[in-house]
């Protein structure tokens, strides 16, 4: 086993690993994607909306896409939306309009669809030299740098007459054996008129964007592309303003999502998006989910542990794997690790090591590969053991999640008392939540830190038809502490064993909700009890 400054050859390329998708290269990315089941989902040329919180690899899965269409002839546009727009236009709030605000977004937005187009036609011989797809490129930068000024306008007019007369007369003779003499009259007249008309603007400039000239641009554009599809792939559609979104989405309908040969995927956090929204004067703008764009990848709902131990192995086993092998420079390899079995056999103690790890990372890539490389520098110069990996699952826990919440007064409180209520009282880890209840502000705010998972969704129970019920986990680093000790959970949720209509004084534990809802009715989680100020929030006998 190799050891450099104090670390194994694996746990030094462990901290190695980029934590984010950004600080690779497109290639690099391509090469490291792991499909999780989500790459023929995406490959399909259906308008798309791709959920996922932070780290659960919504970047990567796009970038994969791009090299992937790119491949295949089609010509892939990504934009990261967090590069896009001012100051003015993303903080500005009532000061300035909505729509001059996302118009400056949009006019951004189209710029960068125009430059990627652009930089297609610079790589591609056959459009290079088409004419008319030039042609419609230039109509479309046209289309989107149209400005006006709004406010008063001042005209003046000033005019100037000026007249000449001249007149001559002449007498001219000669005295001589035959006389001669000689007349001249002569006169002019002349009139000059000079006329000057000023005006002057005095306003705002603002953005006069007319979805009507941006759709036929685009349009006519599309046509003139021999068959080539565009696949605008909008990242971190979450970050650009609430109140804005709508907006950019009425544009997409109105203008992109019509046209044939036009694929738009984008890739969002569920609790921070707002496509659609309803105006003072009562029209609906935005994106219609289902309608105008489907909705049916959820990356939250992929790799839990939970869910399937074998698939999370898996996964996780071969994400390692290939970024810590693939564009790895000779010197900085790992020795003995030539497949994705040797991740375990060379980086952990025991496949109980790697499974903490996997369990820990809750089906977030991005919390895998913190944890993991954290756990290593513990590790130092031996493979990484259970308690590594609980070590560094808490200090991730306590410096990325915990920090987040920590600034929601109300969230932190709630997360304490699910903490001393589901795993001290209850020793389980998990808890149900009525789905009438999922978008309640503060549970929103948990699950978006990611210290709370959905394992599972809508179940249903046979003694309450109609009503459906969402399984919640606590996030593995927030009771890694209480292992080991009398408050340590035994299970997923409490199980209540009837006989003859009486409860049993033995409490179980399963995994698996039952569909009698008595028996489980201690795990279902009353938000309405605990918003009121009772601490009793869980659902009363």
């Amino acid at each position: 086993m190799s050891i450099v400054s104090g670390l194994t050859a694996m746990n030094r390329a462990l901290n190695l690993v980029p934590k984010r998708a950004e600080a690779r290269q497109v290639d690099r990315l391509r090469d490291t994607f792991v499909d999780s089941g989500i790459s023929v989902a995406l490959e399909a040329i259906d308008h798309q909306v791709l959920y996922g919180r932070r780290g659960t690899g919504k970047t990567h899965a796009f970038r994969y896409l791009e090299t992937l269409v790119r491949a295949k002839g089609a010509i892939p546009i990504y934009i990261d939306l967090r590069t896009i727009g001012s100051p003015d236009g993303l903080f500005a709030g009532d000061e300035i309009k909505p729509i001059e605000r996302a118009s400056r977004l949009l006019v951004d937005l189209l710029g960068q669809v125009h430059d990627g187009l652009l930089e297609a036609v610079l790589i591609d011989d056959e459009l290079i030299v088409d004419p008319a797809f030039v042609a419609k490129l230039d109509a479309l930068l046209t289309s989107i740098t149209n400005l006006q000024v709004s406010g008063e306008v001042e005209v003046s007019h000033e005019g100037e007459v000026k007249e000449s007369d001249k007149g001559t007369l002449g007498v001219q003779g000669t005295l001589a054996a035959a006389p001669k003499f000689s007349a001249k009259i002569g006169s002019e007249s002349a009139t000059e008129v000079r006329g000057l008309q000023k005006e002057t603007r005095r306003g705002v400039e603002s953005i006069r964007l007319n979805f009507s000239d941006v759709g036929r641009a685009l349009r006519e554009l599309a046509a003139s592309m021999s068959q080539r599809r565009v696949w605008l792939l909008l990242d971190e559609w979450s970050s650009v303003p609430p109140d804005i979104q709508p907006y950019l989405g009425e544009f997409l309908v109105r203008c992109v999502l019509p046209l044939p040969m036009f694929t738009v995927k984008i890739a969002a956090i569920e609790q921070q998006s707002r496509f659609r929204t309803i105006l003072p004067n009562g029209a609906t703008i935005g994106i219609e989910l289902g309608a105008d764009v489907a909705a049916n990848i959820d990356l939250d709902e992929f790799m839990v542990f939970e869910q399937n131990e074998e698939r999370a192995r898996s996964f996780f086993r071969g994400l390692l794997f290939k970024h810590l092998t693939f564009g790895v420079e000779d010197a900085e390899k790992v020795p003995g690790l030539v497949v994705e079995a040797d991740v375990v056999r060379v980086g952990f103690t025991d496949k109980r090591a790697f499974d903490e790890l996997v369990r820990a990372a809750e089906g977030v890539p991005r919390d895998a590969i913190n944890i993991g490389a954290k756990a290593a520098l513990r590790a130092g110069s031996k493979p990484i053991s259970v308690p590594d990996v609980r070590f560094a699952a808490r200090s991730w826990y306590q410096a990325d999640k915990e920090a987040a919440v920590r600034s929601h007064e109300n969230a932190q409180r709630l997360l304490n008392w699910i903490i001393d209520k589901v795993i001290k009282q209850k020793r389980t880890r998990g808890f149900l939540v009525n789905q009438k209840s999922t978008n309640a502000s503060l549970l929103m705010a948990l699950f978006d830190a990611r210290v709370l998972h959905i394992v599972r969704r809508g179940y249903s129970a046979q003694d309450e038809p109609g009503e459906r019920y969402d399984v919640y986990v606590i996030d593995y680093g927030a009771y890694v502490d209480l292992i080991q000790t009398k408050y340590e959970p035994q299970g997923m949720l409490p199980f209540d064993d009837f006989t003859n209509g009486e409860e049993d004084p033995e409490l179980g534990f399963i995994d698996v909700p039952t569909q009698d809802l008595r028996a489980i009715r201690r795990a279902i989680l009353d938000l309405e009890y605990f918003e009121s100020g009772f601490d009793l929030g869980w659902q009363k006998p």
